[in-house]
């Protein structure tokens, strides 16, 4: 099967192009796009690898959905274009890195600035029906980027994952810490903000460990 996807994805991947079960999900999105409203556009649902190719990963954020509501998902987890008012989350996710990290809060919530510099942005599902959370979960995405994250945690080395809620924190169980950093708290979420993701240090915690890894560290 020809996926349109970044090219050092496409050969990390290769076994999930020929999948049953990369079939059947192909075939469940192709139908959900041509008769409901689904997020992100067709064109944007491998954004988040096409932003960030496999060789170039330092630091991988998994998110859970797309956003559902018009104009706000762009195919990277927690990111919403210039101009579009930023999610309850992704204001939480931004007052961290400036408690954190001194850096002002941003007037975009577009997160390409991160992906450019080796954030792999990925949500477990990577796509949604409008208004309807959740509408493609158990489809067959989880499998597709399980992968992804296997074949990171197996073929480099040195990357930092950062596990927001229990969902991303199942999803990365099998990390080897031994080889990566492994970072956990409670999600950005307003619901769960202030049980520990507030305070956490995530992003000093990970450019320290960049840097000490002879990575440049993010400008986040």
């Amino acid at each position: 099967m020809n996926v349109k996807i970044e090219e050092s994805w496409k050969r990390a991947l290769a076994a999930q192009w020929e999948s049953e079960g990369f079939r059947r999900l192909t075939d469940f999105v192709r139908s959900e796009y041509a008769t409901r409203q689904v997020f992100p556009p067709a064109s944007r649902i491998f954004a988040a690898f096409d932003a960030c190719p496999f060789d170039e990963v330092k630091v991988v954020i998994l998110g859970q959905d797309p956003y559902h509501d018009v104009g706000q998902a762009t195919g990277m987890c927690f990111s919403v274009a210039d101009g579009v008012p930023m999610p309850p989350s992704l204001v939480n996710i931004f007052r961290e890195v400036s408690s954190d990290t001194g850096a002002p809060m941003p007037s975009s919530g577009d997160l390409g600035r991160w992906a450019g510099q080796g954030v792999l942005l990925l949500n477990a599902t990577l796509t949604v029906r409008a208004h309807c959370p959740a509408s493609h979960a158990g489809m067959g995405w989880e499998e597709f980027t399980d992968e992804a994250v296997r074949r990171l945690n197996a073929d480099r080395s040195g990357l930092v994952f950062m596990l927001w809620g229990s969902h991303a924190q199942r999803k990365g169980a099998f990390i080897d810490r031994s080889r990566h950093l492994v970072l956990s708290s409670p999600h950005p979420s307003p619901l769960s903000a202030y049980r520990g993701f507030f305070g956490n240090h995530h992003f000093s915690l990970a450019n320290d460990w960049l840097v000490k890894h002879g990575q440049a560290p993010i400008k986040w």
